[in-house]
């Protein structure tokens, strides 16, 4: 008899059915596996609350509906097993995943419609890309000598498991001793880190990569932080070496919020410190958050 796995170290669902994330399986000959053929999108829960559950599920269907996937579930079925698996778990900080593999193709024609998409949803404890005290100190990031792989293939706007560029780029970072690192595309034009937008803070202006890279929910948050405090933003092609010269740069992403950088390649930026405005709109993310902003509350109260 194996080990029961306790609800509190995660809830998850498949094939219809909610069980501990520790019993979660899926088979070895589903494409999602073997192909890396699926998509998926991740929301937070943070104090009992979702925040932008309606974008990222938006989200989730418009990148199925890029890779051809289908699902009997809709925007509102979805939210509902989220919640579910958030209620089960019992976490009231939590990392909430909504995934949809191409699943098994039958005996026949090797065509990827052929398949019954599968779904599967997970809450898991709270999870930081980096952590609080990288955070206080602001991360260091290096520039990856590993390109990412070209929008041509693997479209960035759509969330994939094809992390191959990410992983080497990863090694490059322990081989550096740096915390983590920003890749560029062919052109030498900077696109994204491993789970996070980048932006750049020039003469008072934020700047976020225009192209190879995913339109991330927290990404928008910041412009719509920007807005309100009054900060300057676009997004635009950025180079490896304006990002060097920034005057600051922070990150974003759904398992962290807004997160600033004191390094790049080795290079202090003001008193090696987070700056200004990445700590102005730091600062707001959160106070929004515990005010409740987009929030929408899970009812731990349900029946299970």
């Amino acid at each position: 008899m194996g080990v029961k796995v306790p609800w509190s170290e995660g809830a998850a669902y498949m094939d219809g059915a909610y069980m501990p994330i520790g019993e979660c399986r899926l088979p070895v000959t589903d494409w999602g596996f073997t192909k890396s053929d699926v998509t998926y999108d991740v929301v937070h829960v943070w104090k009992g609350a979702f925040f932008r559950l309606d974008e990222h599920v938006a989200r989730f269907q418009a990148s199925m509906a890029g890779l051809r996937m289908r699902l009997p579930l809709d925007a509102a079925g979805i939210k509902d097993v989220l919640m579910g698996c958030v209620r089960r778990s019992g976490l009231r900080d939590s990392y909430v995943a909504m995934v949809c593999t191409r699943g098994i193709l039958p005996p026949g024609p090797r065509l990827p419609s052929r398949a019954t998409n599968r779904f599967i949803a997970y809450a898991v404890p709270w999870v930081w890309v980096m952590p609080p005290e990288m955070q206080e100190r602001g991360a260091h990031l290096i520039v990856a000598k590993t390109p990412k792989i070209p929008s041509a293939c693997i479209d960035p706007t759509i969330k994939n498991y094809h992390w191959g560029d990410m992983v080497r780029a990863l090694f490059e970072v322990e081989d550096s001793g740096a915390d983590s690192c920003v890749l560029l595309d062919l052109e030498g034009n900077v696109t994204e880190g491993p789970g996070f937008n980048v932006f750049a803070v020039v003469d008072g202006t934020v700047v976020s990569p225009d192209r190879g890279a995913l339109e991330g929910i927290t990404r928008r948050t910041v412009f719509d932080l920007c807005a309100e405090l009054g900060v300057p933003a676009r997004v635009s092609r950025m180079t490896a070496a304006e990002l060097r010269d920034a005057d600051e740069i922070f990150c974003s992403t759904t398992a962290g919020g807004i997160m600033p950088v004191s390094r790049i390649d080795g290079r202090i930026l003001g008193n090696d410190r987070p700056g200004p405005v990445s700590l102005r709109l730091k600062d707001l993310y959160w106070r929004k958050h515990d005010q409740g902003w987009h929030a929408t509350p899970v009812d731990y109260a349900l029946p299970a």
